[in-house]
């Protein structure tokens, strides 16, 4: 596990107690650990780390894992980034978790391929780095040698993963059981996306916008739309696109999908009744919707995130 300044806790200690607690079939640690840095200690947030491995390890490790950064903008550390070019020159495996993914980008092995990380800095990522194909939907992304997780608890996921692939499906998931950690997860990481309505404040589409809001239940043609906008529906999809940036029906579909996920959240509703209160229709088009914007299925996304005690 490489270290630095500004490293994210969370990313170093999640490598440390998957591979720490894996063993395999004879009972015997399966990996040995090490955590190491360009200097003795390190600064991450409330606490000072001091590490027992330098980056010379780097030169050997047959798997290095590179944690997040808590400032992913600030730059990823140049002595690092040089390391890391090294070790994958060699064939060294290496693996990001949540912002890493800038570090490891520094180097350009990702040029050219998908990659992911915290659905938050995927704009960031994508800014800097505009030859990555960067998708914010998944859990991880597995190239054989180069390999990208999502945020935080993802970082679990690619972890297991990577045991999985070295020392097979039943000590992966017995590691996963010694975690308390599911060894696959449904859906990815599309369903942890705030999937704000786009908006159009201040244009002449925004009284259109805030009727359908209020109105989602109801069916809506482009006919029906524009007669309620007094324009022409060519007119009405010209100007839509060109103020909010998407067709009428793409942002009929987001607004009626963040609806859904709030009645998910927070009602014991049943999937058919949100279906026709969300103007879906039917359960099977919700689905089709959903599982398009989100990554998960409604049920799916009901389990993860609905409120204990949940109104009607």
């Amino acid at each position: 596990m490489l270290a630095f300044d500004g490293v994210v806790l969370g990313d170093v200690s999640t490598p440390i107690e998957i591979f720490g607690r894996a063993r395999d079939a004879s009972g015997a640690k399966a990996y040995e650990v090490r955590v190491c840095s360009a200097r003795p200690q390190v600064h991450a947030g409330h606490v000072t780390l001091g590490t027992r491995w330098r980056l010379r390890t780097l030169r050997w490790a047959d798997t290095i894992i590179v944690p997040g950064l808590e400032r992913p903008l600030d730059g990823a550390p140049e002595v690092e980034v040089r390391a890391l070019k090294a070790a994958i020159a060699r064939g060294a495996r290496v693996a990001s978790i949540c912002t890493g993914a800038f570090i490891l980008a520094r180097t350009g092995a990702l040029d050219g391929l998908e990659a992911t990380t915290h659905w938050r800095a995927a704009e960031a990522l994508k800014g800097l780095h505009p030859s990555i194909q960067v998708d914010a939907g998944v859990l991880y992304v597995d190239h054989g040698q180069l390999l990208t997780s999502a945020g935080a608890a993802a970082g679990l996921d690619l972890c297991l993963h990577l045991v999985r692939r070295d020392l097979g499906a039943a000590v992966a998931a017995r590691t996963a059981r010694d975690a308390v950690m599911p060894l696959e997860r449904a859906g990815g990481q599309a369903q942890f996306i705030e999937h704000a309505t786009p908006d159009a404040e201040g244009t002449s589409m925004e009284p259109l916008l805030r009727w359908l809001e209020h109105h989602l239940g109801e069916r809506h043609s482009l006919e029906t739309m524009a007669k309620r906008a007094a324009l022409s529906t060519r007119s009405l999809s010209r100007h839509f696109r060109r103020q909010v940036g998407m067709t009428p029906a793409a942002w009929l579909a987001r607004a009626r999908v963040r609806r859904a996920q709030t009645l998910l959240e927070s009602t014991r509703r049943s999937i058919e009744r949100i279906a026709a209160d969300t103007g879906f229709g039917s359960p099977t088009v919700l689905r089709q919707h959903f599982a398009r914007l989100i990554g998960a299925a409604p049920t799916v996304y009901r389990r993860s995130f609905s409120v204990p005690r949940a109104a009607v």
